[in-house]
């Protein structure tokens, strides 16, 4: 199974390369993943025309798509035209291998993550106890990402939601938000965060980026650079399946 993690796409802003655009699009189509996962920041300001361009742009990939908001999609009521336009802030899918939970960790029009505690029954609920691989995606990392500068912007119950995990002994959980990409493992779990995929706000020598998720015996995951289509394998990882 193949799923791509692509995240703080930033459509709408000032900074959005539009032939990085072209290249992601045109790659995702190439590779033929599964799902595609979206990990927020879609848009810049959360506007109901910023949305119909993120509409229009999405529905060129052709794969399924998970999508989740971030923290810039929750601006000014975006977090209302996301539901319209993508159905629910919550989306879950699964088969007889995966099950991939997105939750919308955004505040509306502050920069902060927060999962919240009533979310933590439906985290359990559709990720708990089951003999397959489980995802969790979410826009705010959960774990500081070096080489980001002063951390501020970790969800508020960032240790309730560690501990979840490991009580729940996820597999992945899949985050953005920081436009740098960088996998940490904590028990069992690996948290991976995605890079920006079309945003010229890159950290350092960083560049445009996306994961894809090669889900076999044995786990491959491979970063590939938007802007000149170079892969590298950042992780190959032995899942145990409880």
């Amino acid at each position: 199974m193949r799923i791509a993690h692509v995240s703080d796409l930033h459509i709408t802003g000032t900074n959005f390369v539009e032939q990085w655009g072209e290249n992601l699009i045109k790659k995702l189509n190439e590779i033929e993943p599964d799902i595609v996962v979206i990990t927020g920041d879609l848009t810049d300001d959360g506007y109901e025309y910023e949305y119909e361009i993120v509409r229009e742009y999405l529905d060129r990939i052709e794969a399924r798509k998970i999508v989740v908001p971030g923290n810039h999609d929750a601006r000014n009521k975006g977090y209302e035209i996301f539901e319209e336009v993508f159905g629910t802030r919550y989306p879950f899918y699964e088969d007889s291998k995966v099950a991939i939970l997105g939750i919308d960790s955004s505040e509306p029009d502050l920069d902060d993550g927060h999962i919240g505690r009533e979310n933590y029954p439906i985290i359990e609920e559709k990720l708990g106890g089951k003999n397959k691989i489980r995802i969790l995606a979410l826009h705010h990392h959960l774990i500081p990402i070096p080489g980001t500068g002063r951390e501020r912007n970790i969800p508020i119950d960032a240790g309730d939601v560690l501990q979840l995990c490991k009580n729940l002994e996820l597999n992945f959980v899949l985050s953005g938000h920081k436009h740098l990409p960088w996998i940490w493992r904590l028990e069992k779990t690996y948290y991976i965060t995605a890079g920006t995929a079309t945003s010229r706000r890159l950290k350092g020598k960083s560049y445009p980026s996306f994961n894809v998720m090669e889900l076999n015996e044995k786990t491959v995951i491979k970063e590939i650079n938007v802007a000149n289509g170079n892969e590298r394998i950042v992780r190959k990882i032995e899942i145990d399946i409880i």
